[in-house]
């Protein structure tokens, strides 16, 4: 692989990211939530090479990023409920789950093997702006190697990718900086298989009724994002921490606690804002991972709204990365 191409976010830049993925190559691209990793959904080819690249497990499934919900809706079947959510929700930081449409052309790869697509329209100018000069369905994961903390900048897409995709495009910091929810509506009630931009509570408002309950992830999950350790740092994580040691990064959030003993801190968000504690997150977890610390410890957060997504990816970040 030849050295990763930096893009500026112009006419230039953008017409260079399309004719990359329309020859079947690998381009990071910001989105509203998090920086994906983008390529061409129809191909096998260019599919195993985000597997490639990310050096993540082939069984979990990739979200097909399309820009507009007209296309989407030829790649999927929308019950009411979806196509309600899709009406309410797109372009933003919404998947939702469906079952393929005859005129799918998202390969099997992209989908794991499964009879269900992922479907996304971003609201991002960049991301918009590529898929319309693409005009092909582009699965895009995260643009980080699997299971590490997803990225929220280009400096963060290469400092795991850099030399193993053509290209990135720089269109700044993401603002929403958790992924997007993942609605499961294959089923005749929908669930929530991730918790993300779009509140639990928002989704519901729209449907007017309660998103059903989903059993845990088994070993071949049906979305992105579902496995057990996800979203990790390499250094270990402790959860639900008021007290901070001399050899601990704090990541702390609100002014209920505070560190003056650890190595390095950072508060999400002193005003306690889930929303500028959600766009932080992952920048955060990098810079304390790259502390050198024993642990970081992170302190509690609100589990509602937005904080059931942040809590969600700080779960995971901390869970058994063996298991």
């Amino acid at each position: 692989m030849n050295p990763t191409e930096y893009l500026q976010a112009d006419e230039i830049g953008l017409q260079r990211a399309a004719e990359l993925l329309a020859q079947g190559l690998c381009v990071a691209f910001p989105t509203e939530t998090v920086y994906g990793l983008g390529a061409d959904a129809t191909s096998p080819k260019a599919v195993a090479d985000i597997y490639s690249a990310k050096q993540r497990p082939s069984f979990n499934p990739l979200i097909a990023h399309l820009p507009s919900a007209e296309m989407a809706f030829e790649q999927g079947v929308f019950s009411e409920d979806a196509k309600a959510l899709a009406t309410a929700f797109w372009p933003g930081p919404l998947t939702l789950v469906v079952p393929i449409s005859a005129t799918s052309t998202v390969c099997d790869l992209a989908r794991a093997g499964l009879t269900s697509v992922g479907l996304r329209v971003p609201d991002h100018p960049v991301a918009k702006a590529i898929l319309e000069k693409v005009a092909l369905p582009i699965a895009a994961p995260s643009a980080n190697s699997s299971g590490h903390v997803s990225a929220t900048s280009a400096p963060h897409v290469l400092e795991d990718l850099n030399g193993r995709i053509a290209a990135v495009v720089d269109g700044g910091s993401t603002n929403v900086g958790v992924e997007s929810t993942i609605i499961d509506c294959t089923g005749t009630e929908p669930g929530l298989l991730r918790p993300g931009g779009i509140t639990r509570e928002q989704i519901e408002a729209v449907l007017g009724k309660k998103l059903a309950h989903r059993p845990p992830v088994s070993a071949k999950p049906m979305a992105p994002g579902m496995l057990t350790s996800h979203y990790a740092p390499l250094t270990g994580v402790r959860l639900n921490a008021t007290s901070f040691g001399p050899r601990e990064a704090a990541l702390l959030f609100g002014k209920d606690f505070q560190a003056p003993d650890a190595l390095i801190s950072f508060n999400l968000s002193e005003s306690g804002d889930l929303a500028e504690a959600a766009g932080n997150l992952f920048s955060a977890l990098r810079t304390l991972d790259e502390a050198g610390a024993d642990c970081i410890a992170i302190s509690p957060i609100p589990n509602s709204g937005l904080g059931e997504a942040i809590n969600d990816r700080l779960s995971r970040a901390a869970a058994d990365k063996t298991a």
